[in-house]
């Protein structure tokens, strides 16, 4: 078999595989939008493609009195922009002292967060609830965005301090020659060499309100104060509820957020890795 043969042959593998792919992916996604558009409530009676589309669910959504969906769609906006914000802002600052300083404890601080990703969140559910409810946070959106802050840390740390430790240690040197305080040096030089990182913990954790069920139905119970995956599930797990395909255009309207997110985080990583190719 001749070299040009081989590669075809592999080439055509290639575009098997992804056209598999593509398919596992496209089809739950368009069965979802094709629910969505049909008229009626039934699961079964929903097609892929519906024989007269309507935009009915979305606007009940939307706008019926009946309907909580735009008060889970604010909860949720405002958990995943403090999740976002919350989580870059202390991650960055934990990652930087275990990347630049050396203090006692700093070795096993280290293996503690390695340690703490080998275990399910879901052990840790009673402990959180007993928590909140001394602290008063139970059933609160203040409670859920620190559970989600704390708990992404040790993950996060990890990340960003690898990419630290990338950036050479000159520069920290050269900003404390000019003047620049441990402050300084963090928020004028690390900060902006480290845009790429940053974006990828911001977008990560700015997702997860959007997609998280567990947490927020251990924590929160005023239907008020529900998020989307939890009000959407509730939507349908009510007896006698026949709200599927209500439920399939809210699940279609919670990717909004998400890919305008990972658009603009997109231009943004694009831009700090155009600036940090320059940082060695």
């Amino acid at each position: 078999m001749s070299r040009k043969t081989k590669s075809n042959i592999e080439v055509a593998l290639i575009y098997l595989f992804l056209a598999f792919m593509f398919i596992i992916i496209a089809y739950p996604l368009l069965w979802t939008i094709g629910m969505s558009l049909n008229p009626g409530q039934s699961l079964y009676s929903a097609k892929i493609i519906p024989d007269n589309w309507s935009l009915v669910h979305y606007k009940w959504l939307l706008t019926d009195p009946g309907s909580d969906y735009i008060t889970w769609y604010k909860n949720s906006l405002v958990v995943a922009v403090a999740n976002s914000f919350f989580s870059v802002l202390l991650t960055a600052l934990v990652a930087y002292a275990f990347s630049r300083y050396k203090f006692v404890g700093r070795k096993y601080g280290l293996y503690a967060f390695l340690l703490l990703q080998m275990f399910p969140s879901l052990m840790a559910m009673v402990a959180i609830y007993v928590m909140l409810n001394m602290l008063g946070l139970l059933d609160s959106l203040k409670g859920l965005i620190i559970i989600y802050v704390g708990g992404q840390i040790p993950f996060n740390a990890w990340l960003v301090k690898g990419y630290f430790d990338t950036i050479p240690r000159e520069l920290d040197e050269a900003a404390r020659i000019d003047g620049a305080g441990h402050l300084g040096v963090f928020f004028r030089i690390m900060l902006p060499l480290a845009k790429p990182i940053l974006g990828v913990v911001a977008l990560f954790n700015f997702m997860a309100p959007f997609v998280d069920f567990l947490l927020p139905q251990i924590i929160l119970r005023d239907p008020g104060k529900y998020t989307l995956a939890v009000g959407l599930f509730h939507f349908i797990n009510q007896q006698f509820a026949n709200n599927f395909t209500r439920f399939a255009a809210g699940s279609i309207l919670i990717a909004i957020p998400i890919a305008i997110a990972y658009l603009f985080s997109q231009r943004f990583l694009i831009s700090g890795l155009t600036s940090g190719g320059t940082k060695g």
